[in-house]
């Protein structure tokens, strides 16, 4: 069945690239989509293999980011975990509200909200600074990550791209975590709907793995390594990565929009 498949060796060199980037933008502060997918459709590939293979580097990377922030114990595993269950149901109930919506839309509603979160990140000097998550009690923990879950599982569902990026702000803003470890929790939040999209991928059999196994490995060094930054320089790298993140959705959206 993938036996036409044909990357030129320009095309993959750049592609590797990409998926480097994207799990190096990724591990900090959501957003690789952004960078990986087009990378992806350069490449001539059909777009049930773009989509499917994109989901496979991703979900790995994902996953190498989030042991790490956990081994450095910058991840609640217990929150990030109630998120994961939140996102996972909410996102299938948004899959049925987003058959009726139109896709302009929802890209519209993203332009009003994107300069909004920008607005936050920059007004919101001390977001993130420190880790006042303890004040809560656990029921309100509890209470407050299914939320979080529940809403970015809702928006993933409707939107897609920037759901690791809104769950960060998510993490610092609502429940008063460090910027650290609410891109962990985010990652957390991230792992549950990479691996069920994945399986599906799986099962249709649109996973290129002569393509995507290597572009998973680049993507594997990205994350690794992005963690590694948030880790050590924390909140000032994490919300530099954050406007990074806000302003390409914002270019994305935009042209898709207007173009």
């Amino acid at each position: 069945m993938f036996t036409e498949v044909m990357v030129s060796v320009p095309n993959f060199i750049m592609l590797m690239i990409a998926c480097f980037l994207a799990g190096f933008l990724d591990s900090i502060a959501g957003g690789g989509g952004l960078i990986s997918l087009p990378a992806y459709t350069l490449t001539g590939m059909p777009m049930h293999l773009v989509y499917g293979c994109n989901k496979f580097s991703a979900a790995f990377g994902t996953t190498v980011a989030t042991l790490r922030y956990w081994k450095h114990k910058m991840l609640d595993i217990h929150v990030g975990i109630l998120a994961a269950v939140g996102a996972f149901f909410a996102s299938a109930l948004a899959a049925k509200v987003v058959l009726y919506l139109s896709d302009s839309t929802l890209k519209t509603m993203m332009l009003v909200i994107l300069p909004i979160a920008g607005v936050i990140t920059i007004v919101n000097k001390n977001m993130g600074g420190e880790n006042l998550s303890d004040s809560f009690s656990n029921k309100k923990k509890v209470a407050f990550a299914l939320l979080i879950g529940g809403f970015i599982g809702f928006y993933d569902g409707l939107v897609g791209p920037g759901t690791g990026t809104f769950a960060l702000m998510a993490f610092c803003l609502i429940m008063k975590y460090d910027m650290r470890t609410a891109s962990g929790n985010a990652k957390c939040l991230n792992l549950a709907s990479n691996y069920a999209a994945l399986v599906v991928f799986l099962i249709k059999g649109t996973v290129y793995l002569p393509i995507a196994i290597p572009a998973a490995l680049f993507g594997i060094a990205g994350n690794f390594i992005g963690a590694g930054v948030a880790i050590k320089r924390g909140t000032k790298a994490i919300k530099l990565m954050l406007m990074v993140v806000i302003v390409l959705l914002f270019l994305k959206m935009a042209s898709d929009v207007l173009f």
